[in-house]
C-alpha cells in the first residue's frame, strides 16, 4: 500500500510498474513457448500497454487550469526529464531514425548530433528563462513579451504549422505499428493509434500527459535497449556493442565490396513498391558533403530550440533551477537512445548480408528468402520486396528492399529472437510515438483554446469552459493529423524533419531575441516570424517541385533560409520602429535573473 502523496511516491510508483511490466515481459515469453501465437502477443503488448496509459490518463484528470495546463508546476526533475525524454523521442527516433542511418550511414548521424546537441541552446538560451517567465504557452511568452495581438497570433500559426507537421508523423508512426501487431489496414490503424493518443490526453491535459510520458519512456527504452544487447550478444559483438561499432561497419563496407553493389536499372525500380529502398552504401552522406551534414545538424539544433511542445515541459517544473537540472536529465535519457540507434542499424544490416550468420540471406536462394516466415510477414505488410532482377536464382545485394520502418520493427525477427521482443519492439515503437502526439496534440490545442479562445476571442471565459474549448480542439487536431498521415504524402522522418524547419524559420530568433535583445519590439517580432515562417515554406515548395536551390540547402535544411530572414527582418523592423517601453525593458532584464518568482505569477 502507497501512502502520501502522488509525488512524493515517484520512486516507489514507477518502480512497481517497471517491475510489472518486466513480468508481463516474462508472461508473454511463456505464453510464447505454450503455443501462443505471434499475432495474439502482438496484440496483448498494444493493447497492455495502452490500457496503462489510459488508466494513468483517467486517474490524472482535472478541472483546474494550472493542473491541464502545466501540471501544476509540480513535477520533479529527473521525472521531469524522463517525460520530456518521452515526448522527444518521437515514433522518428524509435521507429524511423534507425532506418535512414542504415540506408543513408553517417550522413544522417546529423540527426543525432542535432538532436541532442539542440538541448545545449535549450538549456543556455531559453529553457530557465520562460519558465522564469512564468507562461503557460509559447504563444503566451511571445504575445505578453511584444504586446498586441499580432504577435501572439503569429506564434500560434507558426506552433500549429510546426506542430501539425510533426503530429501527422506520430500518427503514421503508430498507425505503422497497429497495422502490424493487430493485422489491420494501415489506413484503419492510423485512427486506432488517434484513440490511444486521445485516451492519454484529452482528460487531464499536461497533468495526464506528463505521467503517461514517464511510463512511456521506461517501456520505449526497454523495448529499445534489449534487443540490441540480445542481437550483439548473439552475433559475438559483444553484450555492450556500442564500444564495437567501427568494427561492425567496417565490416559492412568489407561484405559490400565482397559481394559486388550494383545499381539497379530504371526498369528494375519500377517494379519495386513504393517506399521501399534497396541496401545501400553504408558511409554515404545526406547530400554528399560536409555542409550536407553541418546544414542538417543545424537544423536540428536551433528547431529544438524552437519546438513548443519541448518548451512547454520546462514550464511544468517548480522552479527556474529545476528547469535547468531537468534539462540535463533529459539529455541523459535521450543519450541512452541516440547512441544505441547507429548500432541497432548497423546490427541489422549485418543480420542481412553477413554469410557467416545463420540470418544472413544474401547469395541463398530467391525461392528460399521468400519462403522465410519473417519476410512474408513484412512482405504481406508491403514493407519488404525481393526480385531475381538478373535471372539467376540466386539473392544479390541490390535485389533485396525493405521499407524504413521495418528495420526497427522487423529486426528482432530477422535475427532469430523470440517473437515476444517483437511484440516488445512494437509496444515501444507506440510508445514513442504515442508519447509525442500526446505532447504536440496538446500544444496545439492549449496555444489555440488558452491564446486564441482565451486571451482573443473570450477573455471573460470561465475555467470549465475554456477546457471544454481545449478538449474538443484535442479531438479535432487529431482527427485531422489521422487523415492526413493516413493519405501518406510524406514518410515518417521526412515530415519530422519538416516540423524542425517550420519551428526554426519561424520562431527561433524571436524566442531568443525576446530573451537577449531588449530592443526587439512587437513589429519586429511579427515580421520575423511569418516573413521566415514563410520564406521556408516557399523554398521547401520550390524544391519539391523541381528546383535546384542554392548554397546546397534541400528540402531536409530549408529552415536555414527561413531563419536568415527572419533574423533578417526582426532586426531591421525593430530598429525602424519605436523601441519597447521601459516596463517591457524592466521586464527583460529581471527575466534573465536565475531566481526569484515567476513575471507572470498569477496574472492567469
Amino acid at each position: 500500500m502507497i501512502k502520501g502523496k502522488f509525488i512524493d511516491n515517484l520512486p516507489k510508483v514507477y518502480g512497481i510498474y517497471t517491475g510489472g511490466f518486466i513480468g508481463f515481459i516474462i508472461l508473454m515469453a511463456i505464453a510464447e513457448q505454450m503455443g501462443m501465437t505471434a499475432k495474439a502477443i502482438g496484440i496483448s503488448f498494444v493493447v497492455f500497454t495502452i490500457a496503462i496509459y489510459a488508466i494513468i490518463g483517467w486517474l490524472s484528470r482535472t478541472l483546474q487550469m494550472d493542473a491541464y495546463y502545466v501540471a501544476g508546476r509540480q513535477v520533479p526533475t529527473v521525472f521531469n526529464g524522463m517525460a520530456t525524454a518521452a515526448d522527444w523521442m518521437s515514433g522518428a527516433s524509435f521507429v524511423a531514425m534507425a532506418g535512414g542511418i542504415y540506408f543513408k550511414g553517417y550522413g544522417y548521424m546529423a540527426l543525432l548530433v542535432g538532436w541532442t546537441g539542440g538541448y545545449i541552446l535549450v538549456s543556455t538560451l531559453l529553457a530557465p528563462y520562460l519558465r522564469k517567465f512564468g507562461c503557460y504557452t509559447v504563444p503566451d511568452f511571445v504575445g505578453t513579451r511584444y504586446g498586441g495581438n499580432a504577435a501572439r497570433l503569429s506564434a500560434v500559426l507558426v506552433l500549429t504549422v510546426a506542430s501539425f507537421t510533426y503530429v501527422t508523423a506520430q500518427i503514421n508512426a503508430t498507425g505503422t505499428i497497429a497495422s502490424v501487431a493487430l493485422d489491420i489496414p494501415f489506413k484503419l490503424a492510423v485512427y486506432v493509434g488517434l484513440a490511444s493518443i486521445l485516451l492519454c490526453s484529452m482528460l487531464g491535459g499536461m497533468r495526464a500527459v506528463t505521467w503517461t510520458q514517464v511510463a512511456q519512456y521506461i517501456v520505449l527504452i526497454i523495448a529499445y535497449l534489449l534487443p540490441v544487447f540480445w542481437i550483439s550478444s548473439k552475433m559475438g559483438a559483444g553484450f555492450f556493442p556500442h564500444l564495437m561499432l567501427g568494427d561492425e561497419v567496417a565490416r559492412i563496407a568489407e561484405l559490400e565490396s565482397q559481394f559486388g553493389f550494383v545499381k539497379n536499372s530504371a526498369a528494375d525500380l519500377a517494379t519495386v513498391p513504393k517506399g521501399l529502398a534497396g541496401i545501400t552504401k553504408a558511409h554515404s552522406s545526406v547530400n554528399g558533403t560536409n555542409w550536407g551534414f553541418i546544414s542538417l545538424a543545424i537544423c536540428m539544433m536551433a528547431g529544438t530550440a524552437s519546438l513548443p511542445h519541448v518548451m512547454m515541459r520546462y514550464f511544468t517544473t517548480p522552479s527556474v533551477k529545476s528547469a535547468r537540472r531537468s534539462v540535463a536529465w533529459s539529455l541523459l535519457f535521450i543519450f541512452i537512445l541516440y547512441s544505441t540507434a547507429p548500432m541497432l542499424a548497423t546490427l541489422s544490416k549485418l543480420s542481412l548480408i553477413d554469410p557467416t550468420l545463420s540470418t544472413g540471406i544474401i547469395g541463398k536462394s530467391i525461392a528460399e528468402v521468400q519462403a522465410i516466415d519473417w519476410y512474408q510477414n513484412w512482405n504481406q505488410a508491403n514493407l519488404m520486396f525481393v526480385s531475381d532482377f538478373n535471372g539467376n536464382g540466386t539473392l544479390e545485394l541490390n535485389e533485396f528492399f525493405m521499407g524504413g520502418k521495418a528495420v526497427v520493427l522487423a529486426t528482432p525477427e530477422i535475427a532469430g529472437l523470440p517473437y515476444v521482443i517483437s511484440g516488445l519492439v512494437a509496444a515501444g515503437g507506440m510508445a514513442a510515438a504515442m508519447s509525442t502526439a500526446d505532447g504536440l496534440v496538446l500544444a496545439i490545442a492549449n496555444a489555440l483554446s488558452h491564446d486564441l479562445y482565451y486571451k482573443i476571442i473570450d477573455p471573460k471565459a470561465e475555467a470549465a469552459k475554456r477546457l471544454i474549448v481545449a478538449r474538443v480542439l484535442l479531438v479535432l487536431i487529431g482527427f485531422a493529423g489521422a487523415t492526413i498521415a493516413a493519405m501518406g504524402i510524406q514518410g515518417i522522418l521526412g515530415s519530422v524533419i519538416w516540423a524542425f524547419d517550420f519551428a526554426m524559420s519561424g520562431l527561433f530568433f524571436p524566442l531568443v531575441l525576446g530573451v537577449w535583445w531588449k530592443r526587439a519590439n512587437g513589429p519586429g517580432a511579427v515580421a520575423g516570424m511569418l516573413l521566415g515562417l514563410g520564406s521556408g515554406m516557399a523554398y521547401l515548395i520550390w524544391v519539391r517541385n523541381g528546383g535546384s536551390g542554392f548554397w546546397g540547402i534541400t528540402q531536409l535544411t530549408f529552415g536555414i533560409v527561413g531563419s536568415l530572414v527572419s533574423l533578417v527582418a526582426m532586426v531591421a523592423v525593430s530598429l525602424a520602429t519605436k523601441e519597447p517601453d521601459a516596463r517591457t525593458q524592466a521586464m527583460v532584464d529581471e527575466l534573465r535573473i536565475p531566481s526569484g518568482k515567476s513575471i507572470l505569477g498569477k496574472q492567469h
